[in-house]
């Protein structure tokens, strides 16, 4: 019984990351209306509505995650 649910707990664990795509670029728009930003690819990323967008700057270079199957950011961090 332990070696199915660390199975299944694994399988989950691969399963949640399987749809996640990073991209990396510098902040060109910040939209607080739409909570969206906009880097320098010209795409435009929805933000979940609780992120601080004030926190976000233009010029900033970021690596924004991104859920493939809901298209909203889940995380933004400095890009080193």
């Amino acid at each position: 019984m332990k070696k199915t649910l660390a199975t299944a707990g694994a399988l989950l664990a691969f399963l949640s990351t399987a749809y996640a795509a990073t991209v990396q670029g510098t902040i060109q728009a910040v939209d607080p209306e739409t909570k969206s930003i906009t880097l320098d690819d010209g795409k435009i990323y929805q933000l979940p509505a609780e992120a601080a967008v004030d926190q976000l700057a233009v010029g900033v270079r970021v690596v924004v995650t991104v859920d493939d199957t809901t298209g909203m950011v889940t995380s933004i961090e400095a890009a080193s």
